[in-house]
């Protein structure tokens, strides 16, 4: 992902963003990923916040992570709930909800609501479990087996 003035999509090295869409009219969204020490590993997560932020410009979107990266989960989530975000949607960027999703997410989101209780922050299913995107990775793995034709 370029790094542009404009760019509204936050990452380890960039400033904040500010759109991108989420389920259910949300004021906000926060993509909530592992982290890692080589910044290349988040280019994916970038491109998936970049086409929500192409695709819903008036919605601030986040990238946030677990370690090793910035912003974390808690930062993301302050600096939305300040701006006046009401409704911030959060979706973990993980392809099952292991102990992270199970433990380390649930215990951040409720230190979120105990510090902003102005703001409603809604846990969805990690990505990985939404049928859509195991049809998607299904038939991309078929495709890539498979080769061209």
């Amino acid at each position: 992902m370029s790094t542009r003035p404009d760019d509204r999509v936050a990452s380890a090295s960039s400033a904040p963003a500010t759109s991108a869409p989420a389920p259910a009219r949300a004021d906000a969204l926060i993509l909530f990923a592992h982290g890692a020490r080589d910044a290349r590993w988040a280019a994916p997560f970038e491109a998936v916040a970049a086409a929500i932020v192409a695709a819903q410009p008036s919605l601030p979107v986040r990238l946030a992570y677990l370690e090793c990266m910035a912003p974390d989960l808690l930062g993301a989530g302050s600096e939305l709930a300040a701006a006046g975000c009401r409704a911030i949607h959060i979706v973990p960027m993980f392809l099952g909800a292991g102990g992270h999703v199970r433990q380390d997410l649930p215990a951040l989101i409720e230190t979120l609501r105990r510090t902003h209780p102005q703001a409603a922050f809604t846990l969805h299913p990690p990505i990985g479990e939404i049928d859509a995107v195991m049809r998607a990775m299904a038939h991309a793995i078929v495709a890539t087996v498979e080769g061209p034709r």
